[in-house]
């Protein structure tokens, strides 16, 4: 199994997400910083190594075939729209995703500084957010976040591509949204309707039982199951962001990271259009999606050995200066996950 990036750490106290779209004739800039990444990461650091810093790259489903030649990873595909009866998921311009963590912002902002010195004006900012730990891993709306993650292996599993697409064994597919909250019609709201609006409390983070969780709260819509009953999970980083003063916009940003994309879009689909139609995510009346975008997540492996790019003619096969590359395999036999800190 090729290395991950490292996308499972512990819950940070800091993000930075970056949101990119690459320029007309920026491709050749771009795949050298895919390549360079891992280096800067390291270097900013070994400053701090207690700091959990990691700095996670995406690539999106229309600049994947302007940057590589070949095979592309099976379900890439653009983000999924959802326009229900009275709320929108929008899709909205995405090429890179970099999503850097950290606890520590000054670390954050370095590699994404440093990053963004290397693209230059090979690529536009859609989007930057900076996101941060709020209380015990709370949302500005007062609920703990994330409760549902699935842990060890278990998230392992969740995000890991596997002999379903051999070529892009190892990696992951993510998706991301911007959520801007109504944070005044939210917090006029009694505590009980906001519990129903979750489906679990507010204090103690309990969830609801089955026979009392309204079916049009947050919780009940986010379950996705596979065709033999079992829940399908996705691992997400979420983070709330926002200015104090509340003159701009504050929300979450949502992140999850799957072994395929199918199960965000039925998540989507079901907040959105709702289970039944029209039957939609309760929590939806109070926050509003601006943005929407979906990436894969590939290896290290393959950012340290990236493929041709589709202008570049291989040399001959019988050429004996021939420098194709490859994709390198741990020696030692293990399935080479020790990225997974």
């Amino acid at each position: 199994m090729p290395v991950p990036q490292t996308i499972l750490t512990r819950k940070t106290k800091h993000a930075l997400f970056l949101v990119l779209t690459i320029d007309s004739g920026g491709e050749d800039a771009v795949r050298d910083t895919l390549g360079d990444l891992g280096s800067l990461t390291n270097a900013v650091g070994s400053r701090a190594p207690d700091a959990a810093l990691a700095a996670i790259v995406s690539i999106g489903s229309q600049a994947w075939d302007r940057l590589f030649a070949g095979p592309r990873p099976r379900s890439l595909r653009p983000f999924v729209a959802y326009e229900g009866e009275v709320h929108t998921a929008p899709a909205t311009p995405a090429d890179l995703l970099l999503h850097i963590k950290a606890d520590r912002m000054d670390l954050c902002f370095e590699v994404g500084r440093l990053a963004m010195s290397a693209l230059g004006d090979a690529v536009t900012v859609v989007d930057e957010v900076h996101g941060f730990r709020y209380f015990d891993l709370r949302d500005l709306i007062g609920f703990v976040d994330g409760t549902e993650n699935p842990v060890g292996q278990a998230a392992v599993d969740a995000i890991t591509v596997g002999d379903e697409d051999p070529a892009f064994a190892g990696g992951s597919y993510v998706a991301i949204q911007r959520y801007v909250h109504d944070l005044t019609a939210w917090n006029a709201l009694p505590v009980s309707e906001q519990e129903a609006a979750i489906g679990r409390t507010k204090l103690d983070n309990v969830e609801m039982d089955d026979d009392v969780k309204p079916t049009n709260s947050h919780i009940a819509l986010n379950v996705v199951e596979g065709a033999d009953g079992t829940e399908i999970d996705v691992v997400r980083d979420n983070m709330p962001y926002g200015d104090a003063s509340g003159s701009g916009e504050r929300g979450t940003f949502y992140i999850a990271y799957s072994a395929g994309p199918d199960v965000t879009e039925q998540m989507l689909r079901k907040m959105f259009i709702g289970d039944p139609p029209g039957n939609h995510d309760r929590l939806l009346d109070f926050t509003t999606a601006v943005s929407g975008a979906q990436f894969f997540t590939p290896t290290v492996d393959f950012l340290a050995n990236l493929p041709y790019a589709p202008d570049a003619e291989p040399q001959s096969a019988d050429d004996p200066e021939r420098d194709e590359p490859t994709r390198p395999r741990p020696s030692d036999g293990s399935l080479g996950i020790g990225s997974l800190h």
